[in-house]
């Protein structure tokens, strides 16, 4: 299943979600491209955008990342290893593995600077949508899982315009509900689904959120300021 662009494949979500409408919702977005499509989901459902940075740790050889690392430090590895396939790499590959988590983690926070994209409180309770451009693997998810473990929410839904076999299983083992458009077998990487697969530069992407976060915000400071 191909698509126009990431604005299309956010409007085609957003319609099959409009049921969510009046609840109260909040979006976790898994990239730069994700929030594109979570721009056309915030507007019919008028919610919160987060994001969620995180990155593959991988080892030498293997198609999927082993672990990953998210802009807190959270490390999570990911669930299609087995516990001895994960003791294996960390034995053979843990130097390899500590540069790699220190180089990512330095990387996301010389984009993200200090104000951060994503907060526990603006979850809690929350209907969450996780949201994605595109799901190879399930690695993405198993990481904002983990974050989300010690946060209570009211409900999961994960939407993808496009994600693979596997992704799909692990979409329906951490998820209340999905949304997903098109299943391949073959995933290419999530800009072959577009054609047009331009993204604003990262500066203005987390520019953009900040300003959703501080909008959805202001009426509750203003509220407090009231009594």
């Amino acid at each position: 299943m191909y698509f126009r662009s990431r604005v299309e494949a956010g409007k085609q979500i957003a319609t099959k979600l409009t049921y969510l409408k009046g609840s109260d919702c909040a979006i976790v977005a898994l990239s730069d491209g994700a929030v594109v499509v979570s721009a056309q989901i915030a507007a019919v459902l008028h919610c919160v955008i987060t994001m969620l940075m995180a990155e593959g740790i991988n080892a030498p050889g293997e198609p999927d990342a082993v672990a990953s690392i998210d802009q807190d430090g959270g490390y999570t590895y990911n669930s299609m290893y087995s516990s001895g396939q994960i003791e294996d790499f960390n034995m053979e590959y843990r130097q390899t593995f500590e540069q790699q988590k220190l180089d990512k983690l330095s990387g996301m926070h010389r984009l993200i600077g200090l104000r951060g994209l994503i907060r526990r409180d603006l979850l809690r309770n929350k209907v969450v949508i996780i949201v994605s451009d595109g799901l190879g693997s399930g690695y993405s998810l198993d990481a904002v899982g983990a974050y989300l473990k010690s946060t209570k929410v009211a409900k999961l839904v994960i939407v993808t315009p496009i994600a693979s076999i596997n992704a799909v299983d692990r979409m329906h083992i951490l998820a209340d509900e999905i949304c997903c458009l098109g299943v391949t077998e073959n995933f290419m990487g999530s800009n072959h689904y577009y054609e047009d697969n331009r993204l604003p530069p990262h500066e203005t992407v987390i520019d953009t959120i900040q300003s959703v976060v501080d909008q959805w915000q202001l009426p509750a400071k203003l509220a407090h300021a009231r009594r």
